[in-house]
């Protein structure tokens, strides 16, 4: 494949991933969860090179999962001391970011590990690190482990949909029909944990928050049908990634702040085109309007 052809499959990728985990969270009512994960997991990624001394490697992975229920956790818990939601989301936010941020100062040292490069990801460096496997021969290792967390993703969803469906909907039932509403809880910041860090070198945590949320929110817009969201989440998280390269190529700017605009730009051709939900529908049907 082609150098061009890596970079964007590697963020077709990124957009399948984070489009089918970005539904649950947009029908969850948990969209500021994604930022706060997907800056706390900076924390679990210098703690793993601190206790290993490796930039990479499993451990990375395993460290940024583990912030991410750290996060989760903590925001539960402070949510169960009658604090809102939306400020426990910005107090965990904030401390576990800001202590990652002094770890990397402190502690760090030398090592190629820094807050830009975190924050804002380098798709353009992703098919130069290549790894070599069984038939398919050389890849960039970013893809390859992007492809597995989507596989992961798509396992998690397929083997779960009941329960992700009641769960995200009306949780009160979900728990009386004896479905593990606590277990599915940290299951699902896993999955948000797993998808973030595994996209931070193709990018960046910033725009990874634009992938996980943008494109969940314009298919909402769409249909009231989970199946059918999660599948229009996912082909918006693709289009937006490949319009935001072709974006960049022809205006000469950054790859992943194009990628982010092009979510924008689809959310707004949904907010503005959706038959049942977009502006111009309502406009047509105005005692819709009143009656909202």
């Amino acid at each position: 494949m082609s150098y061009t052809a890596w970079i964007i499959l590697t963020a077709s990728l990124v957009g399948l991933s984070c489009g089918l985990v970005g539904t649950f969270l947009i029908l969850r009512k948990m969209a500021m969860m994604a930022d706060a994960i997907s800056h706390t997991v900076l924390l679990g990624i210098v703690t793993a090179f601190l206790i290993t001394k490796e930039l990479s490697g499993p451990h990375m992975l395993v460290g940024a999962i583990l912030a991410g229920l750290l996060t989760a956790l903590f925001v539960q818990g402070l949510h169960q001391f009658e604090i809102e939601q939306h400020a426990s989301i910005g107090i965990v936010f904030t401390t576990l970011f800001a202590v990652g941020v002094i770890l990397i100062t402190t502690s760090i040292g030398n090592a190629h590990l820094d807050v830009q490069h975190a924050l804002m990801g380098e798709i353009t460096f992703i098919p130069w690190e290549t790894i070599t496997l069984p038939i398919v021969g050389k890849v960039p290792e970013a893809t390859a482990l992007l492809a597995l967390v989507l596989m992961i993703v798509l396992v998690c969803i397929i083997a779960f949909y009941k329960e992700w469906k009641i769960t995200s909907f009306d949780p009160a039932l979900a728990a009386s029909l004896g479905i593990p509403v606590v277990f599915m809880h940290y299951l699902f910041m896993s999955l948000v944990s797993i998808t973030t860090v595994a996209s931070f070198d193709a990018v960046g945590a910033i725009m990874v928050v634009a992938m996980l949320i943008t494109p969940a929110a314009a298919a909402y817009l769409w249909t009231d049908k989970l199946s059918v969201m999660l599948l229009l989440s996912a082909l918006f998280g693709v289009v937006s990634a490949v319009a935001g390269y072709y974006i960049a190529a022809w205006i000469d700017t950054s790859i992943s702040a194009s990628m982010a605009f092009a979510t924008g730009i689809v959310f707004l051709i949904s907010f503005i085109g959706s038959p049942k939900h977009g502006l111009i529908a309502k406009y047509r049907r105005p005692g819709e309007i009143v009656a909202a």
